[in-house]
């Protein structure tokens, strides 16, 4: 069985991936639209707002998904990532009422739930013997403080320290700061020392707080969730960032969203991984949504690799863009899927089919038939295992009738 491991901040990636990129790009031709981005890549080795414009405005998909998969092969030659993990939402009661959101239930609502420390336990108990992680985000609860979600990983690494809890989102830690009167960085000590290892990327939609004040007004500013961030990576811990596309913003509102989150990489170095992930319509309150089709998913993936330099990985999260889009995804730039996930709430509420009970040979055959190999990781992507799946059995041809 083969093993990798990364040193930190490296996460996987190969040294001197920007000096292989530049010489990879080189030995291609390109169209006389694509030269003006490949030049500034190759020889200052950072797109800005112009090139990202192209990117997005050039005509031929295949060309720009070519140089995005060459910056991943740079980085990674043809290793893609997963790692075991369940989604466990604690809550689905929500002080807030974002317009896009499926998920969110009112106090009094029939189907409205939340999980104590002993509950959220007892459904952890059920899949800790097979993953690695477990993912925790849910509604912005009025009642729960932070004692709640100390206790509640407190109990989980007690049961379980070999699970990484992965949980809460910059709003989700802004309403239990202010719920119980403590600053950022206190709240998140508070949580880290009660057994929380790292941050979700989530909510931070588009990074600009007029489409803010469209899509989820009353959460976190633009501002608010960089600094949440920052502060995560000040004590030393690490986390995602993500992108929500497809619902009133413009190219260039996600090119600002990238080069914000860049910019604060630039600085910290504590992101691991951004996560795109279109808007789905059924169900939610957005009519106004522009939705965003299977290729703008391709390009806004080769967007993100090519723009988001500083950030190691890029994750197709299975779960909202299926498998299909999963795979061709690894062509345009992504290096890691989101893992099995045993179970999930908030994407399947919003619409997403994608079946939720794919294993390891299931997500394997997924990245090995985009051409890749399958490496299932830990949650700091320091250490890597290669699941190499057994041989197909041979096909027996059915005999033909003698006439």
């Amino acid at each position: 069985m083969q093993r990798l491991t990364s040193e930190p901040g490296m996460a996987g990636a190969s040294a001197d991936w920007r000096s292989r990129l530049a010489k990879s790009v080189l030995e291609h031709d390109w169209s006389a639209e694509m030269e003006p981005v490949v030049n500034v890549l190759a020889r200052e080795g950072r797109l800005g707002l112009a090139e990202g414009r192209l990117l997005y405005a050039h005509n031929d998909l295949a060309e720009v998904g070519l140089l995005a998969k060459l910056s991943r092969e740079a980085r990674f030659g043809s290793r893609a990532f997963f790692n075991h993990n369940v989604h466990i939402n604690p809550t689905n009661v929500c002080a807030l009422a974002c317009r896009f959101c499926a998920f969110r239930r009112g106090k009094k609502a029939s189907d409205a739930y939340a999980l104590d420390a002993e509950a959220y336990v007892k459904e952890l108990n059920r899949f800790a013997d097979h993953v690695t992680e477990v993912h925790t985000v849910g509604g912005l609860h009025p009642d729960w403080g932070i004692g709640h979600y100390e206790a509640m990983f407190r109990a989980a690494k007690e049961a379980h320290p070999h699970v990484t809890i992965k949980a809460l989102t910059a709003v989700e830690i802004k309403h239990l700061a202010s719920q119980s009167g403590l600053s950022i960085t206190a709240t998140l000590s508070r949580l880290f020392a009660a057994g929380l290892d790292q941050l979700p990327g989530g909510g931070a939609e588009i990074l600009d707080d007029g489409v803010r004040e469209v899509i989820c007004k009353g959460k976190e500013s633009s501002q608010e969730y960089l600094d949440i961030h920052e502060a995560v990576h000040a004590l030393g811990h690490v986390s995602n960032c993500t992108m929500l596309f497809g619902t009133v913003e413009t190219i260039d509102h996600r090119l600002q969203h990238m080069l914000r989150l860049r910019d604060l990489q630039d600085r910290t170095g504590g992101f691991q991984c951004f996560v795109p992930y279109p808007f789905l319509p059924d169900h939610s309150r957005l009519p106004e949504a522009q939705l965003a089709t299977g290729t703008e998913v391709l390009r806004t993936m080769a967007v993100s690799r090519l723009v988001l330099d500083s950030i190691p990985h890029l994750k197709a999260y299975r779960m909202n863009i299926g498998d299909s889009l999963t795979e061709l995804s690894l062509a345009f730039g992504a290096d890691d899927v989101d893992g099995t996930v045993q179970q999930e709430s908030i994407m399947h509420l919003a619409g997403s089919s994608t079946p939720l009970d794919s294993d390891r040979r299931r997500l394997a055959r997924i990245i090995e038939d985009a051409g890749c190999e399958a490496w299932e990781r830990n949650s700091n992507y320091s250490e890597f295992t290669l699941l190499e799946l057994p041989e197909p059995p041979a096909r027996r041809a059915l005999q033909m009738a003698q006439g």
